[in-house]
């Protein structure tokens, strides 16, 4: 057996191979040796193949998408400074400017521009505050509890979201009519109806999609609660909401911008001009077989695309993570 007592000659070698290699290292840094040392020399740069076949592929791809997916929005904005009101000459892009299609917008008494655009931003935000709220109820009672028919309950809302609200637009037609009669405030031509059909209509896919994300929040949170005496209702508000911030937030993100970018529906259930949002109004721009003004539609786009995308940046650092955390369950 060696001898590790002080002073012995173990000891002793092993302490002399520890100096030699700090002697080393502090002379590769004196000397510039070595590429990845602090001090040191540059590392060599990649041949232009090499780095091609590792990264350069993923940039050139990256330029490529990225001109595909900016070139119609340049081609919207430069129609609507066109002053001609075509979308024919605005293939040489900026060439004229004119700010009259933002200036008619806003001056037409026959298009309310600005109580589309105030009835586009209520309905989407009633809307998607109300989808994220009882979508997080249900989801939390489908997460959290035990009952009778809840597996049966979400199958039904898997395979009801299969069939699109489209099939549904006769009928939903009739119903608002009948109801009308009843109670004119949530009937036809309202816009509280309006609101009520988006919210039964979305219910069932943001359900489903919370409810993946609930059960990833560990159940000994709840179950620590409850032995400091919380019931479920202070849970679910005070604890799970805070723990669940990124899938309310794509799910109000997405409701919005498919609530404001709606047609269908909305051309079916909101009658009055006033009443009407921005993409059933814009329509009437080109509607018209020999007055239409592609450019004060393209002008009105532009400005309604602002409220998404402004939404969309304030939201973005939930929106990856409230989309996939759930899926991973």
């Amino acid at each position: 057996m060696s001898d590790f007592r002080p002073g012995a000659p173990a000891a002793k070698g092993l302490l002399d191979n520890v100096a030699d290699e700090d002697t080393d290292i502090t002379s590769s840094r004196r000397g510039g040796g070595g590429a990845g040392i602090p001090g040191g020399a540059p590392a060599p740069r990649r041949p232009f193949r090499r780095y091609f076949r590792e990264t350069g592929w993923r940039h050139l791809i990256g330029i490529v998408v990225g001109i595909f997916a900016i070139f119609p929005l340049l081609y919207v904005l430069s129609a609507s400074f066109n002053p001609n009101g075509t979308l024919l000459t605005a293939n040489g892009l900026f060439q004229r400017v004119s700010f009259d299609s933002y200036v008619s917008l806003f001056t037409s008494a026959q298009h309310p521009y600005g109580a589309w655009f105030l009835n586009t931003l209520i309905i989407g935000l009633i809307t998607a505050a109300g989808t994220v709220f009882l979508g997080a109820l249900a989801a939390y009672s489908f997460s959290r509890m035990r009952f009778t028919g809840r597996r049966f309950g979400l199958t039904t809302l898997l395979v009801v979201q299969m069939f699109p609200q489209l099939l549904a637009v006769v009928a939903i037609f009739l119903l608002m009519v009948a109801i009308g009669d009843i109670f004119p405030a949530i009937g036809l031509n309202s816009q509280i109806g309006l609101i009520m059909v988006y919210l039964g209509g979305a219910l069932g896919v943001n359900t489903y999609l919370m409810y993946g994300f609930f059960n990833t929040v560990p159940s000994s949170i709840d179950e620590a609660a409850k032995i400091d005496g919380a019931g479920h209702a202070r849970i679910f508000f005070t604890i799970i909401l805070r723990l669940v911030a990124p899938i309310l937030a794509v799910v109000g993100l997405l409701s919005f911008i498919g609530t404001s970018s709606e047609f269908v529906l909305a051309s079916v259930i909101l009658i009055d001009p006033d009443k009407q949002t921005l993409a059933v109004g814009l329509y009437k721009f080109i509607s018209d077989e020999f007055s239409k003004n592609w450019s004060v539609f393209a002008a009105g786009a532009v400005l309604a695309a602002i409220l998404p995308v402004a939404l969309f940046l304030s939201l973005q650092r939930y929106i990856v993570g409230g989309l996939t955390a759930g899926s991973v369950k």
